[in-house]
Order: structure tokens, then C-alpha cells, then sequence
């Protein structure tokens, strides 16, 4: 059963590994490997920090290759913009990478396939799995096709709040706020909606798994509206 997962996922990112044991390893959390009482190095996490070298590496090749006129300053703030941790946890997702964790019963029971921290280690430590099978050249292809590919919209993501805030000032109009307008599921499951709001007017609205999350997307509603 586990090895048909492991093939689904393969297909899923588009690569096949010559040892597919690399990439089951990849997809083991730490409070799996501690309920089954493996040995430590069976977790993901030393994969997961030679996979955040292999990402910083090839985000800044990328970064300085792509925009050849940017101070260092400008391309340090892309950098952490692409690498933070929601930034991950979105790709994580478009892989469906969560579905394919192994964790403990109770990391599951409370909603650890969908938490940003866990999805975005696991991403790295796919990429840190895949550069010891296949290569340097490899984890580039896998990271510039499941981050890199729609750089500015990412960047406008995870900055939309402040990029918001800066238009509204420069307007001078009303003040902006965020609303919660609501709040669904169970404890470990919520799921927030909110309204970027200019006055009494909602101009983005968001749901995340957060308050934050959701502020998060509702200014980057909002923010497509201005650029429009």
C-alpha cells in the first residue's frame, strides 16, 4: 500500500526515482518516526536541512540571473519572500503533499497534513531526496517548475498586507481594516474568512486556515483589484 503511494507521488511531481526509498523517507514527520520508535535519523529532518541548502542555492542563482539590475537588498527580500515558510506551504499543497505524509495518529487527528511548519519541511526534504538520487540539476528543474514559476505573483502574496497598506496611505482615504466575518470547523481544523474592508466598502476578502492567513489573502483580493 505504501509503495503504491510512493509511485502515485512520483507521477504526482513527475519524477522517477532510482531509489524510491529516498523519497518514503522524505515523507516521514518526526512524531511518526517517535510514536513507531525509530531510530532518529529516520525522520525527514536531515533531509529537510539538505534540502533548504539545495533551495537557497538555486533561488539565488535564479533571483540574481532573472533580475540583473537588483541591489543585493532587493534580492535578499525575493529570497525570503520565495523560501518562508507559507510560500512552501503553498507549493506543498499544489502537490497534494500533505496526502502523502506519514504522521503520528494524533499530529493527523489534529490537522498536521494541512499546518504550514510540517507541509513546507516536507517540501524542502523532497528536494534534499531528490538532489541525492538524481542530482543538482534535478532539484533546479523540481524547484524552478514547483516555486519559481510565477515569481512576482508569489512575492505579491506574501507582501500583500504592507503592499496594500502603502497604496491606501498614498490615497489618503479611508482606513483599511481587517474583518472576520467567519469561522468554521473544529478546533484543530478552523477555517477563517475575512474582509480587507476600506471604510464600510469590502474590497478583498480571504479564508485561511489562520486569522493571519486569511488577512493574507483578502489583501491579495484586494491587491489584484487595484492592479485591474
Amino acid at each position: 500500500m505504501r509503495r503504491k503511494k510512493i509511485d502515485k507521488f512520483q507521477e504526482e511531481i513527475g519524477i522517477s526515482f532510482k531509489n524510491p526509498d529516498l523519497l518514503s523517507h522524505a515523507l516521514i514527520h518526526s512524531s511518526y518516526a517517535n510514536e513507531r520508535k525509530m531510530a532518529k535519523e529516520r525522520n525527514n529532518e536531515r533531509l529537510e536541512f539538505l534540502g533548504d541548502a539545495v533551495l537557497e542555492l538555486v533561488t539565488s542563482t535564479y533571483l540574481y540571473q532573472t533580475y540583473e539590475k537588483e541591489p543585493e537588498g532587493k534580492l535578499t527580500k525575493l529570497r525570503a519572500s520565495l523560501v518562508c515558510e507559507p510560500t512552501l506551504a503553498m507549493c506543498a499543497r499544489d502537490i497534494s503533499l500533505g496526502s502523502y505524509l506519514l504522521l503520528s495518529k494524533g499530529e493527523d487527528m489534529t490537522g498536521g497534513r494541512e499546518r504550514d511548519s510540517i507541509l513546507s519541511d516536507a517540501f524542502e526534504a523532497v528536494i534534499g531526496a531528490i538532489y541525492l538520487d538524481q542530482g543538482l540539476e534535478a532539484a533546479r528543474q523540481f524547484i524552478e517548475v514547483h516555486l519559481l514559476k510565477d515569481v512576482e505573483n508569489k512575492v505579491l502574496f506574501f507582501d500583500a498586507k504592507t503592499y496594500l497598506q502603502e497604496i491606501i496611505q498614498g490615497e489618503g482615504g479611508e482606513p483599511l481594516s481587517y474583518v472576520l466575518v467567519k469561522e468554521e470547523g473544529p478546533d484543530h481544523q478552523k477555517e477563517f474568512t475575512v474582509e480587507a474592508r476600506l471604510g464600510d466598502k469590502v474590497i478583498g476578502r480571504g479564508t485561511g486556515r489562520s486569522k493571519k492567513s486569511a488577512q493574507q489573502h483578502a489583501a491579495y483580493e484586494a491587491l489584484k483589484q487595484y492592479k485591474k
